[in-house]
C-alpha cells in the first residue's frame, strides 16, 4: 500500500471556525463555568500527578462512574473525550470493510471515525420537524456491524422515542449488532439508557464531561456496557489515554454531592425554554430539543451567511445546511445576558438579510 492511504484522500482535518468572538454559542459547552469540585482538584493536584504516568485505565474515573450510576466498575470504559471511546468501539466491533449505520444528520465525527477505521457509513435521513425517526429496520436491515444513535441527537436536539429505541435494540440484538448510544446531552433530557446498559450484551452508552460538567478542555469521556463490551473497547483503546489531572478532576465532579451540576442543568433547561419562546415570538419554530442547544431554520438564506453576519456582530453559532432536509443554525443555551445579545444580533441579521421565519409574527423578545 502506498502512503498516504487512498481512502484517506476525502478526509480533512477538523477545522471549526474558532475566531474569537464576544459571545460564542457554537460548541454546546457549559457557559456557566467549570464544576467547582473539578476546579479545586486541578489546583490541588500533587506533583506526581504531572511527573508520573496516570492510571492505565483511569481507575478513579471508572470507580466514580460506577458509584454515580450504580454499576460495576468492570462495565465502565473511559477515554480522552467520548469521541476517543467511539473510535475505540469502532475498531473493537468491526474489521475494515464493515459498516456503521446511523441517522442523518448526526454527530459530525461519525463518518470521519468510520473512514479512519476503514468502515463505510449507511445514513438514514431524519427531518426533526417531520416527527420520529424512520423505522429502525432502515438502520439494521442492511446488517451493519455497528448502529450509532445520538440521543438527544446532535445537531437537532431531538431524542428518539423510547419505543423506537426498544424496537431498534431488539432488532440489533437478534443480529448480534453492537449499538452505540451517544448520550453526550442526556443530562438535559428526561430519560437515558446508561443505567441499564450493563444488562445488555450488545449495547454501549457513551457520556462526556464536556457539557453539563463544564470540563471540555480536559477531554474526558466514559461509557457503560456489559463487562465484555467494556473490556473489548479498553483493549482497542490502549492504556494511558486519560491524564492523571483529568482522571482526578472528573472523579471529583461525578462524586460531588453539592448539587452544582443539578442546578446548572435546571438553569440550562429553563433557558432553553426561554430561547425557544423568544424565537417563536419572532415567527420561528425551532426543532424539538432535549439538549442544551436549539436548532432553528433560517429560510432560504444560507445558514453559513447568517453565521458570518452574526460573527461580524460578535456572536457565534453553528450553521447546518443538510441537503434535502433543512438549512438552519444551532444555538447553544446560555445565561440570559448572552442569549439577549444573540437575539439582538439575530434580529439585526434577519432584517439585513431578509431572513423569513417559519411564520409571520414579526420581531419580539422574551425575558426570563
Amino acid at each position: 500500500m502506498t502512503f498516504p492511504r487512498p481512502d484517506y484522500e476525502a478526509l480533512e482535518r477538523y477545522l471549526p471556525n474558532r475566531t474569537p468572538v464576544a459571545v460564542d454559542l457554537s460548541d454546546n459547552t457549559n457557559l456557566w463555568g467549570p464544576h467547582p469540585a473539578a476546579d479545586r482538584t486541578l489546583r490541588e493536584i500533587a506533583e506526581n500527578g504531572i511527573t508520573r504516568y496516570p492510571s492505565a485505565y483511569a481507575d478513579r474515573l471508572r470507580d466514580a462512574v460506577a458509584e454515580r450510576f450504580g454499576v460495576d466498575a468492570s462495565c465502565v470504559t473511559t477515554g480522552c473525550g467520548s469521541d476517543d471511546v467511539l473510535d475505540s468501539a469502532f475498531r473493537a466491533a468491526s474489521a475494515p470493510g464493515g459498516t456503521v449505520a446511523t441517522l442523518n444528520p448526526t454527530f459530525s465525527m461519525i463518518s470521519a471515525l468510520a473512514s479512519m477505521n476503514g468502515l463505510s457509513t449507511h445514513a438514514v435521513d431524519w427531518d426533526p420537524w417531520a416527527g420520529p425517526p424512520p423505522p429502525p429496520e432502515e438502520l439494521v436491515g442492511t446488517d451493519p456491524d455497528i448502529v450509532y444513535v445520538c440521543r438527544p441527537n446532535n445537531p437537532t436536539g431531538t431524542a428518539a422515542p423510547r419505543g423506537w429505541m426498544d424496537d431498534l435494540l431488539a432488532r440489533a440484538e437478534r443480529r448480534g449488532t453492537l449499538v452505540l448510544i451517544d448520550e453526550a446531552y442526556a443530562d438535559f433530557a428526561d430519560d437515558d439508557w446508561l443505567r441499564t446498559a450493563s444488562e445488555r450484551e450488545r449495547v454501549l452508552v457513551l457520556r462526556t464531561l464536556s457539557k453539563a460538567y463544564g470540563l471540555a478542555g480536559l477531554r474526558i469521556g466514559y461509557a457503560v456496557g456489559s463487562p465484555t463490551v467494556a473490556l473489548e473497547v479498553d483493549k482497542s483503546r490502549g492504556p494511558y489515554k486519560v491524564s492523571a489531572v483529568a482522571d482526578a478532576s472528573a472523579a471529583a465532579a461525578l462524586t460531588d454531592s453539592s448539587g452544582w451540576t443539578d442546578n446548572v442543568i435546571q438553569e440550562s433547561r429553563m433557558m432553553r425554554g426561554v430561547l425557544v419562546e423568544a424565537l417563536r415570538q419572532r415567527g420561528f419554530e425551532p426543532a424539538p430539543s432535549a439538549a442544551n442547544f436549539v436548532l432553528v431554520r433560517v429560510g432560504s438564506v444560507p445558514a453559513a451567511l447568517v453565521d458570518g453576519e452574526l460573527r461580524a456582530r460578535g456572536v457565534a453559532v453553528r450553521p447546518f445546511d443538510v441537503p434535502g432536509l433543512f438549512n438552519a443554525i444551532r444555538i447553544t443555551v446560555a445565561p440570559w445576558e448572552l442569549l439577549e445579545q444573540f437575539l439582538a444580533a439575530f434580529d439585526s441579521v434577519c432584517e439585513g438579510l431578509g431572513v423569513e421565519p417559519d411564520g409571520a409574527k414579526g420581531p419580539g423578545g422574551a425575558r426570563p
